[in-house]
């Protein structure tokens, strides 16, 4: 076997996003995993709650909405089909996987967020795969850069970690134990930095499973996922590489507007999705209607489950405009 020792960040941008990488797989995301998007359409209608929401502080009828990590336009469809009537929507969905067939061809498919839009951006379940490097304390307490063997994900320490990245550890994820591990989330801060500077006004969203400083976990989080099942992350491509997200440096790293950090239980009750059982006495005067309402409140209760999607951090950043 040729050994390939590389840093993760460095390993999963080439696995995740280069030539045949997982995220440019005819299949896309939903082919190995469940998000909320696929998870219930009521989380799609809540979304287009949001979004008109913001045009109404934005005073506009005509509103961008920037579907960040659109995966095959599962979201940007839902909300279309949801908008309301009196709302003019322009989508655009930021993927690195080519326009996929029979799209709605009012969605614009483009590799960047565009820029100077007034609007709604949202990433769900983007930010967690934005590559990092990994961190280890070795037994005499420094932190080194993990490397990873391409094609077994075998992992060695390598050198010293420096810069701006040690930086980064002091001051969101400190280690000291050896052994201690963690994921270094600078290049997500530069990201979700640079997507909020892409509006001119509005609301920007990053939907993820995260953790903040004071309860960060002792040895990570980074994992692979294939087929649905949890497995040994490698970075070849088969699979894909995700960690948890560090949402309150995310936060701090925007210099502009106002931030809110809460959980998609509570942000979803929000936006009038609540996972309550219809009352009995409707299935007396209504059966059907009890039935639909029945059905919607079991999606509901998965999308604010706790232990499950419910415990997705929301990361809510207002640019010239404010969330009631």
């Amino acid at each position: 076997m040729t050994e390939e020792w590389q840093g993760w960040r460095e390993a999963a941008e080439t696995a995740l996003y280069g030539d045949g990488g997982f995220y440019r797989s005819p299949d896309g995301p939903a082919g190995h995993f469940r998000t909320s998007v696929h998870a219930s359409p009521l989380f799609a209608r809540a979304v287009a709650g949001l979004l008109a929401r913001t045009a109404q502080e934005l005073g506009i009828g005509t509103v961008a909405l920037v579907d960040v990590g659109a995966g095959r336009g599962e979201l940007l469809t839902g909300v279309l089909a949801a908008a309301p009537e009196w709302l003019e929507v322009v989508p655009y969905g930021v993927e690195v996987a080519a326009r996929p067939p029979g799209l709605d061809p009012r969605i614009v498919w483009c590799a960047e967020p565009p820029r100077g839009v007034r609007g709604l951006l949202f990433a769900n379940e983007w930010l967690d795969n934005v590559p990092v490097d990994v961190a280890e304390v070795d037994g005499e307490g420094v932190a080194r850069y993990v490397q990873v063997r391409i094609p077994d994900g075998g992992e060695r320490l390598g050198p010293p970690v420096t810069g701006a990245d040690a930086a980064w550890l002091e001051r969101w994820w400190p280690l000291s134990v050896p052994g201690e591990r963690a994921e270094i989330g600078l290049p997500r801060d530069l990201a979700w930095a640079r997507a909020v500077g892409s509006l001119e006004a509005g609301l920007a969203v990053a939907v993820d499973y995260a953790h903040v400083r004071g309860a960060r976990p002792p040895f990570g989080t980074l994992t692979g996922f294939r087929g649905g099942r949890e497995v040994l992350p490698v970075p070849d491509g088969s699979c894909d590489l995700t960690a948890h997200v560090a949402l309150d440096a995310c936060a701090a790293a925007v210099d502009r507007g106002a931030a809110e950090l809460t959980g998609q239980r509570a942000a979803l009750g929000r936006l009038g999705v609540s996972g309550e059982r219809p009352p009995l006495s409707l299935a007396a005067t209504d059966p059907a209607a009890y039935v639909t309402a029945l059905a919607a409140a079991g999606e509901a209760a998965e999308l604010t489950a706790r232990g499950g999607l419910g415990d997705f951090g929301w990361l809510l950043h207002r640019v010239g405009a404010e969330l009631s």
